[in-house]
């Protein structure tokens, strides 16, 4: 049995003015910041002699390693993505950036905002638009039903939509 991992699906491309803003702020904060800390660490580390079982060194190592590949990842993504600011010619749909308010016949409401696959934050109800619900929700209007992809048994009502 080999290693193999197919590619992951390639994602949108988009991301919001505020969600561009955090990851050149997240970029800065690694490299600025996180980066020269932990350089000295091991700095520190390595002149205390046998690097082999020094807890410091060898940590201080690993966390450079993860710094460099988030912000390896983080220069090519922001140089790849399109940032979406402009409000949509037609307001009264759904595309991204929006939120959306949304109930249901049970009475159940739900507010998310449509984002970039780097944005995603569940604990704001911030969802992708590669997510199969909001590709649901794409290009509908005040009053449409749509039909939950994951639970096929709940309709969900849009009954807001907001840009800004």
């Amino acid at each position: 049995m080999g290693r193999w991992r197919p590619p992951p699906p390639k994602s949108s491309p988009y991301v919001t003015p505020e969600g561009a803003q955090a990851m050149r702020h997240e970029l800065t904060e690694l490299w600025k910041v996180e980066r020269p800390k932990i350089t000295q660490i091991v700095h520190e580390a390595a002149k205390n002699g046998d690097r082999s079982e020094n807890g410091d060194y060898i940590y201080g190592k690993q966390r450079l390693r993860e710094i460099d590949r988030r912000v390896r990842y983080l220069d090519k993504r922001l140089a790849a993505l399109t940032i979406v600011a402009d409000k949509p010619s037609d307001p009264t749909k759904i595309f991204f950036g929006a939120y959306v308010d949304l109930s249901s016949c049970d009475g159940e409401s739900r507010s998310i905002r449509i984002v970039g696959p780097d944005e995603i934050d569940a604990s704001r109800n911030w969802i992708s638009i590669d997510a199969p619900f909001a590709r649901a929700l794409i290009g509908k209007s005040m009053d449409d039903a749509i039909e939950d992809p994951v639970l096929s048994d709940r309709v969900w009502y849009v009954e807001d939509i907001r840009y800004g």
